[in-house]
């Protein structure tokens, strides 16, 4: 019994660690952010809201420079203020940004949240067991192995997440008429809006998948609908 405690105590550390970082998030979130008001950007969000049969999408701006999106484990929709600029700016089109809407709304509907803390906890425990493993084995190294393979692990889990996410906003932006021509073009402009192609960094090692990659599968699910690009 007693040689599972080490990996015990590292299933309690993560999983303590991702709640705290859950619980930090929410009330930076909650601190520095406001509902959307821009009337463009509401009327496409209430496109994506009767596509899926509900009264609205909580959609917030983040009060923070850098362009992202993302989703709280509530539900609610996070457009960053450097993101929202860029359409003031004329940079991405008010259906583009409502692709990014709908990829963030597949995060939660198909509960990547939870099962990411689920990774966490759980790659956390295989990295202790690999380091206590190959330490024995490759003193010296065998701790930067562990290291490396959970943080593969966790890349490609990562990268499965962004393609199950984009899949489902093709479904929702197609079902609300709005279909997936903003979503590719806008994956065309992110690596010179954000400033990070991802050039240079191995594929396998990224946590989100290469933008040729996610276009070329967005193409593939149009193929498979029958949908008309």
């Amino acid at each position: 019994m007693l040689r599972f405690l080490p990996i015990l105590l590292a299933l309690l550390y993560a999983l303590a660690c991702w709640r705290f970082s859950a619980w930090r998030t929410a009330r930076e979130l909650d601190a520095r952010s406001s509902p959307l008001a821009d009337p463009a950007l509401l009327a496409v969000t209430s496109r994506l809201a009767k596509a899926l049969g509900v009264a609205r999408v909580p959609v917030h701006i983040y009060e923070i420079a850098p362009v992202n999106g993302l989703a709280a484990p509530d539900g609610r929709i996070f457009l960053t203020r450097g993101f929202y600029q860029k359409f003031r700016e004329g940079a991405v089109t008010a259906e583009e940004l409502a692709s990014v809407i709908a990829h963030e709304l597949g995060h939660v509907a198909l509960g990547h949240s939870r099962r990411r803390m689920i990774d966490f906890t759980g790659q956390n425990a295989i990295r202790v067991l690999l380091a206590t493993v190959l330490g024995r084995l490759l003193p010296g190294i065998g701790v930067w192995l562990a290291g490396l393979v959970t943080s593969l692990l966790a890349a490609r889990l990562s990268r499965q997440d962004e393609y199950e996410a984009d899949e489902w906003a093709s479904a929702l932006l197609v079902k609300a008429g709005i279909g997936t021509g903003p979503q590719k073009s806008l994956f065309d402009k992110l690596g010179h809006l954000t400033g990070m192609g991802g050039a240079g960094s191995p594929a396998w090692l990224m946590s989100h998948p290469k933008t040729e990659d996610r276009i070329a599968a967005i193409v593939a699910n149009e193929r498979k609908w029958g949908v008309t690009p």
